[in-house]
């Protein structure tokens, strides 16, 4: 009998990606005999044998578990559904003059991508139809990649007046024959213009000299060396004690960013496969650990839209030069290189860097916002257990690429931004979603929700929003540590 139970549960319990934020209206509410899990362990102990083989075929879908479901309900919307499709048959004409009527500055091009999520989220609906569907704001399909069109992605025209005046700004910081560093990080705080963000992350990272007479011949020996590292040393990648970790980089990169067709080119991970190899062989305290991947990805979009004008995020590389690719791989490699030599704590055996941060993590919430951290508490959820990807990853799963270039453009502006300051930003991100947190009732409902949190179409705004937040709680609880601590 408790088996069959917690068959049952887990049948009934099985939510779907992009139902968590839900109206709990007892009316449209679908009752459930067992009740829900309200910690890990029960959790655990309900779902213990959820994946026996045979499930499926012993399962008896006509017995009267499976007909909870209100006839009324379902025929009203078997009927709402029905007449929607009539709709859209009878009425193709004006479907097409309101796509024509769209401005142009809204137009973007469809990529594989958004035709992927177009389709994941049709389907969700047809599955899931007494779920409320999120309302989202009214505003253009966004790429996953920013590109020129997309200086500001929550849907303004590409370029205002005070864009301009910026980017002017801008060019006369990095044609001056000493670049005021400190001026640089000011102006890149808010944002950094498309058109000067290769150059500019090259001087914030470190990686080229203020002085604008040494630049070039400093790119030049940059490279040169890089690609000596590569000479030296990928041939080993085939030898006994560097399988494994080719291994696991050749595994790890097919699913870096799945949904950008720019990153499944065989060129494209050909790249990050050297890249990745000559950092682990070169950094031998912490080797390749799955997460650096992802922190490629950036470098490599804006240093290769130095080169390409149009959409990135479908772009075929094969029409580059092999130069302009050499120049693109090694800038990519040597800036990482300088990002994780302020984080390499991260990456070392077992990782004390993020068990550090995590903790600092639960510490900072419980101080600005006791009843989540209490909500956390009740359930059992433990921020390890959904924290510690947003610092291993720096939030990169989290959100779209082109708000990770612009959440970067902060961190590089910041003092140790990519270590001290993106703790308040993960502290600030979760506040974001506190009402949804504290709506969430349940172990398994609460960890679905922080590993899948709804950021798909956020924009320049909500990373702006978002930084600003962090930067209140980094002023209020930085220079005060007896607010940090109990």
């Amino acid at each position: 009998m408790a088996a069959e139970n917690s068959k049952q549960f887990w049948k009934r319990s099985a939510k779907l990606p992009g139902s968590f934020i839900k109206e709990r209206s007892k009316v449209n509410a679908v009752p459930l005999k067992n009740k829900k899990a309200s910690s890990f362990h029960e959790f655990a102990r309900n779902t213990s044998d959820a994946w026996d083989i045979g499930d499926d075929e012993e399962e008896d879908f006509s017995s009267p578990s499976f007909q909870t479901l209100n006839s009324k309900v379902a025929l009203a919307t078997a009927a709402q559904v029905l007449e929607n499709h009539s709709k859209l048959r009878v009425k193709p004409e004006r479907s097409q003059s309101t796509t024509s009527d769209v401005p142009a500055s809204y137009k973007v091009i469809k990529s594989s991508s958004d035709a992927q999520l177009s389709r994941n989220s049709s389907d969700t609906c047809l599955r899931s139809p007494l779920h409320k569907q999120q309302s989202l704001p009214l505003r253009p399909i966004i790429p996953l990649v920013a590109r020129i069109s997309d200086q500001n992605a929550s849907g303004a025209p590409p370029m205002t007046v005070r864009e301009k005046t910026r980017l002017e700004k801008f060019r006369q910081l990095l044609s001056s024959h000493n670049t005021d560093l400190d001026e640089l990080r000011k102006c890149s705080w808010p944002g950094v213009p498309r058109e000067v963000r290769p150059v500019t992350w090259r001087l914030l990272s470190g990686y080229l000299p203020a002085n604008t007479e040494r630049r070039k011949l400093t790119l030049q020996r940059k490279r040169e060396e890089y690609f000596g590292f590569i000479e030296q040393y990928y041939d080993s990648r085939n030898e006994e004690h560097h399988q494994d970790t080719y291994r696991q980089i050749h595994i790890d990169i097919p699913r870096t960013n799945p949904l950008i067709p720019l990153f499944q080119q065989p060129l494209v991970q050909e790249i990050f496969e050297r890249i990745l190899f000559i950092w682990a062989i070169r950094h031998p305290a912490s080797g390749y650990v799955q997460g650096i991947n992802d922190l490629v990805t950036p470098f490599f979009v804006v240093f290769l839209s130095e080169y390409v004008e149009e959409d990135v995020e479908n772009f075929d590389v094969t029409n580059l030069s092999q130069d302009m690719l050499r120049s693109i791989e090694a800038d990519s490699f040597w800036c990482m290189s300088k990002l994780l030599d302020g984080i390499q704590d991260n990456y070392t055996f077992a990782q004390p860097g993020i068990q550090k941060k995590v903790k600092a993590l639960e510490e900072l919430v419980s101080r600005i916002d006791e009843q989540v951290h209490n909500h956390f508490r009740r359930y059992e959820v433990e921020y390890l257990q959904f924290a510690f990807r947003w610092m291993n990853n720096l939030l990169m799963r989290e959100l779209p690429l082109r708000c990770t270039i612009r959440l970067w453009d902060t961190y590089q502006s910041e003092p140790e931004g990519f270590s001290h300051f993106h703790l308040y930003v993960c502290a600030a991100f979760l506040i974001k979603w506190r009402k949804e947190i504290l709506d969430e009732e349940d172990f398994q409902g609460l960890l679905m929700l922080l590993q899948n949190l709804p950021t798909i179409h956020w924009g320049n705004e909500e990373i702006g929003l978002l930084l600003a937040e962090a930067y209140r709680l980094k002023y209020m609880f930085a220079d005060a540590p007896n607010h940090y601590r109990r």
